[in-house]
């Protein structure tokens, strides 16, 4: 399981609207991925590091005990 450490919109996340595409948002603590959505390892990659739109972390693994 991922928390968001910091908001951001999934550009890998989106529906389509009449007036265009819209991103699912993520807020600092949410669960990443949300409830229904499966995330590969590339993309889980990405947001943990700064290979991302924002250029840093976004999520951040939690150890479950």
């Amino acid at each position: 399981m991922y928390k968001v450490i910091k908001g951001f919109s999934d550009l890998n996340d989106s529906k389509s609207t009449k007036s265009g595409k819209l991103y699912h948002q993520y807020n600092v603590g949410d669960v990443y991925p949300r409830h229904g959505i499966k995330a590969d390892i590339n993309r889980i990659s990405e947001l943990e590091g700064s290979e991302n739109a924002q250029k840093e972390p976004l999520i951040e693994e939690v150890k479950q005990e």
